[in-house]
């Protein structure tokens, strides 16, 4: 048995103001995401150009921030923030939802296609391989927080968690920090490397995130206020994943038989 590191969820005070661990990892995801997309758009059949990842930066993070929160909030605690309106802002004490997020910023990449005129799969594809280093900071930003720990267990590594009892339990934010983040990144950015159908990259990130995310929730526990919605471990989060893992087989099929290869 393990105990999880117990940082102080404030990484720099200045005065009165604190910047969180949490908001880093934000930061740190887009930073990531920007260097990798001028990287990606200096090949020479890559399409785009480097000044243009910037421009592209600000529509997903406005995307992400704004879709994950308002996601967090309708799917997992809609009556909580009903009752308390002005919470809905405080982004730097947790609670964001990844498919909130994803739906955030599908539609600023809408924006985002129509003025630079490209399709929305092109735009889609080229940042999918991206996706990945934000999702393994903000999994490390969640253990930080001792948030979203898993289900309690025996195994060796078991850990334990402030506010989750005595009880050893799952690592599961490292686990999620190694298979959406590290996995989910290492297929994309191999598969992509390679001119694939339009569409094929996106509908592999939705496969590879869904299938991974619905795994892991095996052995997360889940949010109090929801607790198992069937069976007695169907989550919330694998009921959103599971269309995604469909809906990106359709893409998958789609693109291949609209461009053979």
């Amino acid at each position: 048995m393990l105990k999880a590191p117990d940082f102080d969820p404030v990484a720099i005070k200045i005065g009165p103001l604190g910047i969180h661990w949490y908001g880093l990892m934000y930061i740190l995801g887009f930073v990531g995401g920007w260097w990798l997309g001028v990287y990606r758009a200096a090949r020479p059949d890559s399409g785009w150009h480097r000044h243009e990842i910037s421009d592209l930066l600000v529509y997903v993070a406005l995307g992400t921030v704004v879709g994950g929160r308002l996601g967090y909030v309708l799917f997992y605690n809609p009556g909580h923030y009903l009752v308390h309106p002005l919470e809905v802002l405080q982004i730097w004490t947790g609670g964001m939802s990844f498919h909130g997020g994803l739906i955030g910023v599908l539609a600023s990449m809408v924006l985002y296609a129509r003025k630079t005129q490209r399709s929305w799969f092109a735009v889609t594809d080229f940042i999918a391989p991206l996706v990945p280093v934000g999702l393994g900071a903000g999994r490390i930003g969640n253990f930080i927080n001792h948030e979203l720990w898993g289900r309690v267990t025996d195994l060796p590594w078991g850990m334990v968690f402030r506010g989750a009892g005595p009880e050893p339990r799952h690592p599961s934010q490292l686990y999620e920090f190694a298979l959406e983040g590290v996995l989910l990144f290492v297929i994309l950015w191999l598969y992509a490397a390679k001119p694939r159908p339009v569409g094929a990259v996106s509908g592999v990130f939705l496969i590879g995130y869904g299938v991974f995310r619905i795994l892991a929730e095996l052995v997360r526990e889940p949010d109090a206020q929801l607790g198992y919605l069937a069976f007695g471990w169907f989550t919330m989060g694998q009921l959103l994943s599971l269309p995604m893992v469909l809906l990106g087989i359709g893409i998958l099929l789609y693109a291949y038989r609209r461009h053979p290869r």
